[in-house]
């Protein structure tokens, strides 16, 4: 008859079974498994190790309590050893029958059940898989440090250097082909995620190149970075004092900066994932300032509401007239004169054509450094117009904004200290580094957290034992929320306000260098004088010189620019937008805002744009 294991057994009987289970002593309900001979040639047989023990004097650190050893991590097992079949045996103290009890091949996580003749008990503490990390922090700390020494030489190093091309150009499908970008069940070795690492960098963008002119953002700042590489690594979000409470204080001290510079004496905000989440958020707290109840009520309780934007506004503006249920069709263009600046009296008359149409005019939009042109809305007229129609007054400083930080410059912005919201994005002109854009109110009654705080208990309670008023997560629409602030207040500290005013006014005296230069030669044409960093111009090649009488005179020169731009993709040198705006066609549009380039660079880029068109 097969044994029966039950508890409370005989201490001293000898067995097969690991001592205190089946045979030895039987430890008490806190003691250890002694980890000796016996046990560990009982675990090898389970395909399990045991922790080596710890040297007696052997003493705790500051991490843990002030008595005993501290545990030692057992050496991870091989991969994809498995586990035995066979089970563990142990005596049966009925008839000195061994009974053999099964160990499953389960994941090395379950606990492993042992009997014996006196008594059934798991593995302890010391032995068992749980008891220690999952992830092995000296392989990872080994990966992180060959990973950033990719990192600084083939992004850092490479994609600033001017012998480095811009891009290394791949059709899709051929890219598909060079990249691994399969998903496995099994994990891959250190070396090949290393060099996964090496073939991201390899053929992205490389946006902080010296010839990179493509966007409104480039360059790369080294304390940014450093401050975007603390944030990844602190992981937090920027919700609660609790779980932030070093961004908390940080993120208030920047936009207060912020607003100072805008002229306002207080205020509030919040740092947005993006521009256009900033232009939204003004939209509908604008709209909860007029209509509060529309917070519960929704809109089918408004009146018909009227947006008025330039014809030259971001595109955002329409965006967000749909996302929040006004819709786009009302949503009224205000025409721009020849340099893309809204005409006031057209705003004007915009306006009274809404309310002849019944509509309500609640929120005016004007743009400082409009995507493409770079120009700048007349804001004290504009302003004036709002106050007469009671209309909140935002201001898209997006682009523009960082010219406050001039005062050579700022007197661009003139007005701007009259507007209800502003957004403005450091991520471009100050390079930053993605993203990073902040939403600033002039209000301070907490019109912001009105508008959008839904008071989530398990986040805002109401008993914390700190001043709630820290907790800023409630001010946006957002729950988790990324640290923005760390990589600009860091780079503040490392420039001072006076070496961020010298980035943008340098980024202004190299556009007025280009487009001095661009005038000495043949073959380039400016689209209009550049007021702000925008420099657009057409380059005409030789064949449709002296023909601008022809027919198809704006058709040819409107391909000239996407040809041009192949050519510079494919070869690597450099990169630079092009768009059709109204009824101009396809032209340049250069942008200068990395400190590193130089004049060399800005020479090279008119010798390559007349090296690649040459023979269109």
């Amino acid at each position: 008859m097969r044994a029966r294991p039950r508890r409370g057994g005989a201490p001293g009987r000898a067995g097969s079974g690991p001592p205190g289970v089946g045979g030895g002593a039987v430890a008490g309900p806190r003691d250890p498994l002694p980890v000796g001979g016996r046990v560990r040639t009982w675990l090898g047989r389970c395909g399990l190790r045991a922790p080596p023990a710890p040297p007696p004097s052997s003493p705790r650190g500051d991490k843990f309590t002030n008595s005993g050893p501290k545990p030692s991590r057992p050496p991870p097992l091989p991969r994809n050893r498995k586990r035995p079949t066979q089970g563990v045996t142990s005596a049966s103290p009925e008839r000195g029958r061994r009974v053999r009890t099964a160990v499953p091949e389960a994941a090395p996580s379950a606990a492993i059940l042992v009997q014996g003749h006196a008594q059934e008990r798991r593995l302890t503490m010391a032995e068992h898989p749980l008891s220690y990390p999952a992830l092995d922090k000296a392989a990872g700390e080994e990966f992180l440090q060959e990973a950033f020494q990719i990192l600084l030489e083939e992004a850092v190093r490479k994609g600033t250097d001017l012998t480095e091309k811009v891009c290394d150009w791949k059709e899709p499908h051929d890219l598909q082909k060079i990249l691994d970008l399969e998903l496995r069940s099994s994990g891959e070795s250190q070396q090949r995620v290393l060099q996964h690492c090496r073939d991201v960098i390899r053929y992205s963008v490389k946006t902080c190149h010296p010839r990179f002119f493509n966007q409104l953002f480039s360059g790369l700042d080294p304390h940014a970075l450093a401050g975007r590489m603390i944030t990844e690594t602190l992981n937090t979000s920027q919700y609660t004092y609790e779980i932030a409470p070093v961004f908390v204080l940080m993120e208030e001290v920047v936009l207060k900066k912020l607003r100072e510079l805008i002229g306002w004496e207080c205020g509030d905000g919040i740092f947005c994932p993006g521009g256009s989440l900033s232009n939204i958020y003004a939209m509908n707290v604008a709209r909860y300032q007029r209509f509060p109840d529309s917070k519960q009520t929704g809109i089918r309780a408004l009146p018909r509401l009227a947006v008025f934007t330039s014809q030259e506004c971001h595109y955002s503006v329409q965006k967000g007239a749909a996302f929040l249920g006004i819709g786009t069709d009302n949503v009224y263009l205000v025409g721009v004169d020849e340099r893309g600046k809204m005409m006031p009296a057209d705003l004007e008359k915009q306006i009274n054509k809404a309310k002849s149409e019944g509509a309500c005019p609640f929120f005016v939009n004007a743009t400082c450094g409009t995507t493409v042109l770079g120009a700048f809305d007349p804001l004290v007229d504009v302003a004036d117009v709002c106050k007469r129609h009671r209309a909140w007054f935002h201001v898209d400083a997006a682009w523009g904004g960082s010219a406050l930080l001039s005062r050579r410059h700022r007197h661009l912005l003139d007005g701007i200290e009259r507007a209800d919201s502003v957004a403005w994005n450091p991520h471009k002109m100050l390079m930053t580094g993605l993203q990073c854009s902040a939403f600033l109110l002039r209000d301070s009654s907490g019109l912001l957290q009105r508008c959008h705080g839904a008071n989530a208990t398990y986040l805002f309670q109401t008993d914390k034992f700190y001043d709630m008023a820290y907790d800023t997560g409630d001010k946006t629409i957002q729950c988790g929320r990324k640290v923005d602030c760390l990589k600009l207040w860091l780079m503040w500290k490392a420039n001072g306000t006076a070496g961020l005013e010298k980035r943008v006014d340098r980024a202004f005296e190299f556009t007025r260098y280009l487009a001095d230069e661009m005038k000495k030669r043949e073959g380039f044409q400016l689209v209009l004088e550049p007021e702000f960093i925008n420099l657009c111009f057409w380059f005409v090649p030789p064949s449709l010189r002296g023909k601008q009488g022809c027919a198809d005179y704006w058709e040819r020169l409107g391909k000239v620019a996407p040809a041009i731009k192949e050519r510079m993709m494919k070869k690597g040198s450099m990169m630079v937008g092009y768009q059709p705006l109204g009824s101009k066609v396809n032209f340049f549009r250069q942008v200068v805002t990395n400190p590193v380039v130089t004049k060399q660079d800005l020479d090279f880029f008119l010798d390559e744009i007349e090296g690649l068109g040459r023979d269109l």
